[in-house]
């Protein structure tokens, strides 16, 4: 179902999301794992559901080893999530690309397909496989290709 009505209050729109809250189904097991491709998303429910790929690269965060070979999606696995459905896509990496292909499949066809991407999270170690709602809250800005979100999971 789409959000409910919005209100405006100068700076501020609100608006009201349908009940109850969608589960986010948390992808694990890719620790280890460069090149992400479609077989770790086939079989899992991602419909309406923010997939969060824990690949543990976080913890290499302001180090040269966080810009190096780190963990990405590759285009046969966005093209899985679209299919599937996917509500949002997160990954605890520098990118959700490589960052050796400019092309950039796997933002290409996830945003084309209206499925916002979040990246750089951290701490995924932190929760459970599924059962929780996760929020990825942007400043209302508007004219820019990327932006820091405050990202947070709500545990049951």
């Amino acid at each position: 179902s789409s959000p409910g009505p919005t209100s405006n209050d100068a700076s501020v729109t609100v608006t009201v999301l349908p009940s109850p809250p969608v589960p986010v189904e948390l992808v694990v097991d890719v620790v280890g794992t460069t090149a992400i491709g479609a077989d770790v998303f086939e079989g899992v429910d991602v419909a309406r559901r923010a997939v969060l790929v824990r690949t543990d690269h976080s913890r290499a965060w302001a180090t040269p080893a966080y810009v190096e070979r780190h963990p990405h999606l590759l285009a046969a696995a966005a093209d899985v999530l679209v299919a599937g459905g996917a509500a949002c896509v997160g990954i605890d990496s520098l990118n959700i690309d490589s960052t050796d292909d400019a092309r950039r499949p796997v933002h290409s066809i996830l945003l084309a397909a209206g499925i916002p991407i979040v990246e750089h999270l951290t701490g995924l170690d932190q929760l459970p496989p599924s059962g929780f709602t996760f929020t990825a809250v942007p400043p209302k800005v508007e004219g820019m290709g990327t932006f820091t979100v405050r990202a947070h999971a709500i545990l049951p």
